[in-house]
């Protein structure tokens, strides 16, 4: 985590020297700049920023900068007596109660953490989701349920995925209709009152014409899944043939998303059994099917192999099929 470190005071300089000295990747900002300048700058170009200095000045300093904790820096202040380390923002999210209880052991000093979840020792709904994977359909929604969990010490858990461990304050329920909270790869109605979260478990076989635009990889790919009932936020990466490696408008479109493609040869394709064949795709691409065998491949992991869920529908330029891989939530 790459953190700045600033100070006001020659004692809090000493301080934040010896920050340095303990924190890997950090740096003491000297900078000739007004502390608010300093905000500014390093707001988008650092993790976290460590402040040795009044917390008033800090949340002047930082009001009009705060826009999404997914985002934003985590803000961690310090008195320049190293007494006192305090998780100011982005605590959860942003690592800053961990950043906070790391000083606090290094230095010696008393952590102040105020975030509900860690002062009542309840599961953190927003790291949670973030260690498995799982997208947040409805940001709102995260705060309401985490503050239930909070109030009621339990929450309700329906999955369409398996656990290896269950967190304490989770009650697996099997009707989706009486969770709190839903963890599925398909659409649920965005009325509906409980939090939403979409686990990365799909893989996208992609085959194309030469030459095929990214909108039309889009327009594919964003048909099948609305009528196959799917959720895209559960896409996890796409899949196709090495052949294809060099396909622009296939890579634009991947990129786009923020995700990978691996790419397979003929031969790996050629191994998978129980797909769908093409003697025009065998003719082209010396692989009997492309689409179907790709998303089977990318959907293997430590679990076993994938589940081809959706067979491949061919339009124009673009083949799209749709494997599940298998996965495991952790606490």
């Amino acid at each position: 985590m790459k953190t700045a470190i600033l100070a006001l005071t020659k004692g809090g300089e000493k301080l934040a020297n010896k920050i340095a000295d303990l924190q890997s990747d950090s740096f003491v900002d000297t900078e000739d700049l007004a502390v608010a300048k300093k905000f500014q700058k390093l707001w988008q170009e650092v993790d976290a920023i460590v402040c040795i200095m009044a917390t008033g000045i800090v949340v002047r300093c930082i009001g009009k900068l705060c826009k999404d904790k997914k985002k934003d820096p985590c803000v961690v202040v310090l008195d320049e007596k190293g007494r006192f380390v305090i998780s100011l923002l982005s605590g959860h999210m942003g690592g800053g109660n961990l950043l906070t209880k790391q000083l606090a052991e290094q230095l010696g000093a008393q952590a102040v953490i105020t975030t509900a979840s860690d002062v009542t020792g309840h599961t953190a709904l927003d790291l949670w989701a973030v260690r498995n994977g799982l997208a947040v359909a409805d940001p709102g929604k995260l705060t309401e349920k985490s503050a239930k969990l909070v109030n009621t010490g339990v929450l309700n858990v329906f999955s369409s995925c398996s656990f290896a461990s269950v967190p304490k304050d989770f009650n697996i329920v099997s009707d989706p209709e009486k969770a709190d909270v839903i963890v599925t790869h398909v659409p649920f109605p965005t009325t509906a009152s409980a939090l939403v979260l979409r686990p990365p478990v799909l893989l996208v076989g992609l085959g194309c014409n030469r030459g095929t635009g990214a909108r039309d990889f889009e327009d594919a790919v964003t048909e099948l899944f609305v009528d196959s009932g799917l959720s895209l936020q559960s896409i996890v990466g796409y899949a196709s043939i090495d052949i294809k490696n060099d396909e622009q408008g296939m890579l634009d479109f991947v990129s786009s998303k923020g995700k990978t493609v691996q790419f397979y040869t003929k031969e790996e394709l050629n191994s998978v059994d129980d797909v769908s064949s093409s003697d025009i795709v065998f003719a082209a691409t010396g692989a009997k099917g492309v689409a179907e065998p790709a998303a089977l491949l990318a959907s293997v992991c430590q679990y076993g192999p994938g589940k081809l869920i959706v067979r491949k529908r061919k339009w124009k330029d673009v083949t799209v099929a749709v494997a599940m891989k298998q996965i495991r939530l952790v606490v």
